[in-house]
């Protein structure tokens, strides 16, 4: 199974954009993410339309953060995007009339609804301005030594 990145790309591009101080356009953040300026509008359609960026055309256009870094969670960004899959693991249905697969079906969904509401939280505690801060003290750190 094909590793879905698009919450990591997207967490980075929002905090350079953040860093930038203003808008960036489809292309530099196709730059920055080495892919396709029309895949970062569909990705971003998502965020803009649950109020994450903001996008404006024309001259001088592009995206632009809609709120704060420290208003903007992991879980804002992890449900704008339409909240993919977390694991490649899953339940079979071949055959649903077999107990055994009842059995096996019903202990996996439990384990992995527990490790879903896990992963949510987690995701609510964390903000885009947590994951910029623990930028700056890495940089910080790196210049120093």
């Amino acid at each position: 199974m094909r590793t879905d990145s698009r919450l990591s790309r997207m967490l980075h591009a929002l905090i350079h954009m953040d860093r930038l101080g203003g808008r960036a356009t489809s292309e530099q953040l196709a730059a920055m993410l080495a892919t396709n300026p029309v895949v970062v509008r569909r990705t971003m359609a998502g965020l803009r339309r649950d109020g994450l960026v903001a996008s404006e055309s024309g001259q001088g256009g592009g995206w632009a953060l809609a709120r704060r870094l420290d208003d903007i969670t992991l879980l804002d960004i992890y449900r704008a995007l339409g909240e993919p899959a977390l694991f490649a693991i899953g339940q079979s249905q071949d055959h649903p009339e077999c107990l055994v697969e009842q059995a096996v079906n019903g202990a996996l969904e439990g384990t992995l609804s527990q490790a879903r509401d896990l992963i949510s939280a987690r995701f609510a505690a964390v903000t885009l301005g947590d994951l910029s801060r623990d930028f700056d003290d890495r940089f910080a750190a790196g210049r120093g030594a």
